[in-house]
């Protein structure tokens, strides 16, 4: 199924019918990476890195033509997600997240309910942030050949801020192993479930046919179970930080199992400065470092490095 059909299908289910005529039918979806819907506030969306208001006629800089969400909105919005029960979805919830077919991601914000000083769940929702996944083909083609040298997979981290494109290189690099039918099996650890979408359904973002996935667990958790239960010849992770996230890695490199993993940074200076990533540097953990931006849009490789940070190669801007 094309994206398009399939964000027509999924859409069509969780949004108010005057936002689905204006986002869906008159707005480019293969540009369309996020809508922003805020209590009383004008409707966002960034098309590529541009952002601009959601009007009657499609999108708009002009606010007085914008369409304004309503509370009704974002309560319609979280209860058709959750596929009219809110309860079944909390453990999500209070993560800050729902996720529904084809990987779409909705963030919330509201008020935390907490108890033991732990969210035990979010409620008056004040604003949603749809995050639209995209498979964009040969977007880790560049990079593949840092990546993959003599059918064994160098241990890499991705880095790169919010929304430059980490997932989706990840999504990709699964497909040309897959296109390159190198039989390498690989453990997806799937925490909120955006990478691979519902990889049981037909709204699958998931092609690969060497992968395993394990959805909606937690990286430390999924890691150490898929290397025990699984075999994995590589292991393939968003977002880490934590200490455990840090602690599994470590856990199956020992094992001889590679890893590729991404994480939230500007540069590789910041994110030796951040908590848990100083055993990441000094242990050598990975041997591959790629950074992404978007300045030549999403997915721009700045630079590929080596584990003693030395530049393999740098963006053509430098």
């Amino acid at each position: 199924m094309k994206e398009s059909e399939l964000a027509k299908n999924i859409f069509s289910k969780i949004l108010p019918k005057n936002l689905f005529d204006s986002i869906i039918s008159k707005i480019n979806y293969s540009q369309l990476n996020e809508i922003r819907l805020r209590c009383g506030k004008p409707i966002v969306v960034i098309l590529g890195t541009e952002s601009y208001f959601v009007c009657e006629d499609g999108i708009t800089n002009n606010i007085g033509r914008a369409i304004f969400c309503t509370k009704s909105d974002i309560d319609n919005i979280v209860f058709r997600a959750s596929e009219c029960s809110i309860y079944a979805v909390n453990e999500q919830i209070k993560q800050g997240f729902l996720t529904i077919d084809g990987g779409i991601r909705i963030g919330i914000s509201g008020t935390g309910v907490c108890e033991d000083g732990k969210i035990k769940t979010i409620k008056n929702y004040s604003s949603l942030v749809i995050r639209i996944p995209h498979r964009i083909r040969n977007s880790s083609l560049f990079s593949l050949k840092f990546i993959l040298e003599n059918d064994h997979i160098n241990n890499t981290l991705i880095i790169s801020p919010p929304g430059c494109g980490k997932t989706t290189f990840l999504r990709d690099f699964l497909y040309q192993l897959s296109e390159r039918n190198i039989c390498l099996n690989v453990l997806l650890v799937d925490e909120r479930g955006e990478i691979a979408g519902n990889c049981d359904s037909e709204n699958s973002l998931l092609e690969s046919n060497f992968c395993d996935v394990l959805s909606f667990v937690k990286k430390s958790d999924g890691i150490m179970y898929g290397v025990r239960s699984l075999s994995p010849n590589v292991v393939l992770c968003d977002e880490i930080g934590t200490k455990e996230d840090i602690d599994a890695i470590e856990n199956a490199c020992s094992l001889g199992v590679s890893v590729i993993a991404t994480a939230h940074s500007d540069k590789i200076e910041t994110l030796k400065k951040k908590p848990n990533f100083e055993r990441i540097f000094d242990g050598k953990l990975f041997s591959r470092f790629i950074v992404l931006s978007s300045k030549n849009g999403l997915g721009t490789v700045d630079g590929i490095y080596d584990e003693n940070f030395f530049p393999l190669y740098l963006g053509e801007n430098r």
